[in-house]
């Protein structure tokens, strides 16, 4: 039997999408939560009982590449992204292991729609480690 995954719940996200304000400023509010229930359950995904995204990382990846292209709130949208995987990815016993500048680097590409999601999941299991 896997081990239990834990997922961010859409209050969760609201919180960090908050806290980024407050701390790095910019406008508050939600633009769609459509959008934003769509990026936070895609990584919950399932197709016949089966999880679209088995791992870890490709449930981060989907969370990950979700809230940055689906821009759900007003502002903020790369840094609620890039906070909710760094704290999904803890919640289940990972810890993303690289500078700023290299993760900002990182989210910019996804925002630029030019990394595929295997991308993604790869680069979060290469720079990641059990905790």
């Amino acid at each position: 039997m896997s081990p239990r995954t834990y997922f961010l719940d859409i209050e969760q996200v609201l919180i960090i999408h908050t806290d980024q304000i407050e701390r790095y400023g910019g406008s508050h509010g939600l633009r769609d939560l459509g959008l934003l229930e769509s990026a936070v359950f895609r990584s919950q995904a399932t197709f016949g009982k089966e999880d679209l995204y088995p791992s870890i990382f490709g449930k981060a990846a989907a969370l990950f590449q979700s809230l940055v292209l689906n821009h759900p709130f007003i502002d903020g949208n790369k840094r609620t992204a890039t906070a909710s995987t760094l704290v999904f990815l803890e919640m289940n016993g990972y810890s993303v292991k690289v500078g700023q500048k290299v993760l900002v680097k990182f989210v910019l590409q996804i925002e630029k729609e030019t990394l595929e999601i295997e991308q993604i999941y790869s680069w979060l299991k290469k720079n990641s480690k059990k905790v």
